[in-house]
């Protein structure tokens, strides 16, 4: 189990000490969590990197299974590892004082990130890193000013620089500049990152995959109905003057 991923998530638990800096603008995250593929990819992601320390508790296996139409061989080839069965919920195979030993601080559940945070931010923190010598692991973050976590998917992403503009006097980082010593193009980097962000975005609320085509049919029978009652009205009061 790779932790290098459940590192940089443990970082979304950071922003109550470094909160996304006001004025700076976020990246626009191409969320679509019925792009089944994408979420299933992200759900390959998540299990593969970011389960050994982080959980997404409020939903079971068996849920993603069926929302994502993936079968019990796929399920346990890609999504779940070792004992674990279809009904369990999808918690962190680490113990707290395990995680806490670890990184000084228990990883939170990612269930509802996407909720808190939004999806522009979570994919702008992913694409976000840059070299800072002064930070403990030599990297900072854009939309997350003086995060203590590294850059744990830079050999994906490669290294990146500060855009820095000064203001009165004053050094602002306000974008980043991607290197070319990345495995990935960007192109490709930024698949990964929002393939990661979509399957969050349908973990926060995989109601949505009901909801929203629910809804069409809902507000379609409401403007039936609407009419009905309308020519009921006109019917009824015709003859009254």
């Amino acid at each position: 189990m790779n932790k290098a991923l459940a590192i940089l998530l443990l970082a979304f638990s950071c922003v109550g000490i470094a909160s996304a800096e006001a004025g700076k603008p976020l990246k626009k995250a191409d969320v679509d969590i019925f792009d089944l593929e994408s979420v299933r990819r992200g759900a390959g992601y998540f299990s593969q990197y970011c389960l050994g320390c982080h959980g997404i508790k409020q939903i079971r296996y068996s849920r993603i299974a069926k929302d994502l139409k993936l079968d019990p061989d796929t399920m346990q080839r890609e999504i779940m590892f070792g004992d674990t069965k279809i009904h369990d919920y999808a918690k962190t195979a680490m113990a707290p004082s395990d995680a806490e030993m670890a990184f000084g601080v228990v990883p939170p559940d990612l269930s509802l990130i996407v909720r808190a945070r939004g999806a522009d931010w979570v994919y702008s923190y992913l694409k976000g890193f840059y070299i800072d010598p002064k930070r403990p692991f030599g990297v900072n973050n854009v939309v997350a000013e003086n995060v203590a976590m590294p850059n744990v998917l830079w050999e994906l992403q490669g290294t990146q620089t500060p855009v820095i503009v000064n203001s009165h006097g004053q050094d602002t980082v306000v974008d980043v500049k991607r290197g070319d010593d990345g495995k990935l193009s960007a192109k490709e980097f930024n698949k990964v990152a929002t393939d990661l962000t979509n399957f969050l975005a349908y973990v926060s609320e995989p109601a949505k995959l009901e909801r929203l085509p629910l809804g069409k049919y809902v507000i379609a029978f409401l403007l039936f109905l609407t009419f009905i009652l309308y020519k009921l009205k006109k019917e009824y009061w015709k003859d009254v003057h």
